[in-house]
C-alpha cells in the first residue's frame, strides 16, 4: 500500500508541477520535472519511508543520517539550488551556489507551491512556500544571492498578491528578462 501511496504522492506533484510550468512557457521543464523520483534509487526509498505528510526523504535522513535518494534527486534536477552547489575560487567558503538560470529559479518556485500543495492539503495558502523558505532562510550560506534573492521576491509576490499574479508576472517579466 505505501508503494501504491507515493506512487499517487509523486505523480500528483509532478502532475501539479507540470501544470504551472506549462502556464508559464516552460514545456520541457514541466514534462521532464522529476522524472527521477521514478527511478529504483529514489522510488523505492520513497516507498520504504512514504508517510504522506511530508518528504520520505527526511524520514530517510532521521533513520540513517544520510539521504541517499535526495543526494541522487538534488544531482539530477536543475531545479534545486544543491544541484548547483559548486567548489569556489578566491572565495571566502571552499564551496558556494553559483547562480540558477531563471528558467530553473522559475521551476523551482512551481515545486514548492506544488509540494506545499502536496503535502499540506486544504491547509495550504499563497503564504505557505514562502514562510517554508523563509524559515530556513538563514541556513542557507551556499545559495547564490542572486537565486536567493530572485526566489524570495517570487515567493512574496504569490503570497502578496496571489498565484495568477505571480504566474503572469513569471511569464511576462521574469522569464523574458
Amino acid at each position: 500500500m505505501k508503494a501504491w501511496n507515493h506512487f499517487q504522492t509523486i505523480t500528483k506533484h509532478k502532475l501539479m508541477v507540470m501544470n504551472y510550468c506549462f502556464r508559464v512557457g516552460l514545456y520541457r521543464q514541466g514534462l521532464l520535472h522529476d522524472l527521477s523520483k521514478y527511478s529504483p534509487s529514489e522510488f523505492l526509498v520513497g516507498c520504504r519511508y512514504y508517510q504522506g505528510d511530508r518528504s520520505p526523504n527526511n524520514a530517510e535522513r532521521e533513520a540513517t543520517g544520510v539521504s541517499r535518494a535526495w543526494l541522487h534527486h538534488k544531482g539530477r534536477n536543475k531545479h534545486h539550488f544543491e544541484y548547483w552547489v559548486d567548489y569556489a575560487l578566491n572565495d571566502e567558503h571552499i564551496i558556494n551556489g553559483a547562480k540558477m538560470p531563471r528558467k530553473y529559479v522559475a521551476e523551482m518556485v512551481m515545486d514548492r507551491i506544488s509540494a506545499s500543495r502536496t503535502y499540506m492539503g486544504d491547509a495550504y495558502t499563497d503564504q505557505a512556500p514562502l514562510m517554508y523558505f523563509l524559515k530556513g532562510k538563514e541556513k542557507l550560506w551556499f545559495i547564490h544571492p542572486e537565486t536567493s534573492r530572485d526566489l524570495e521576491a517570487l515567493l512574496r509576490i504569490l503570497s502578496d498578491h496571489g498565484e495568477e499574479k505571480m504566474l503572469r508576472y513569471v511569464r511576462n517579466v521574469y522569464l523574458k528578462k
